[in-house]
């Protein structure tokens, strides 16, 4: 009788070894993910940074495309009225 309970006691302690080592590799895994998240979201923020880096140079050329057009196009309107 006493060998089945030191056995099943054993059995018991075996199997809160194996549930408390689960429990710490899940906190670690979770801790994990929640870094991986984290520089996931670093790094999308890193690339919409990049995307606004890039209009914001693509919008700074298209104004000065903008600008010479308008000073061609009041030259050309000043030179046609002095002609007429």
């Amino acid at each position: 009788m006493m060998e089945e309970f030191n056995r099943l006691v054993a059995q018991q302690m075996d199997t809160m070894d194996r549930l408390l080592f689960l429990q710490s590799e899940m906190e670690r895994c979770n801790e994990v993910k929640s870094e991986l998240l984290k520089l996931q979201e670093e790094t999308m923020a890193e690339d919409i940074l990049d995307e606004i880096g890039r209009m914001n140079k693509e919008l700074q050329e298209i104004e000065k495309v903008f600008e010479s057009q308008t000073v061609e196009l009041i030259r050309v309107y000043h030179s046609s009225k002095i002609c007429t």
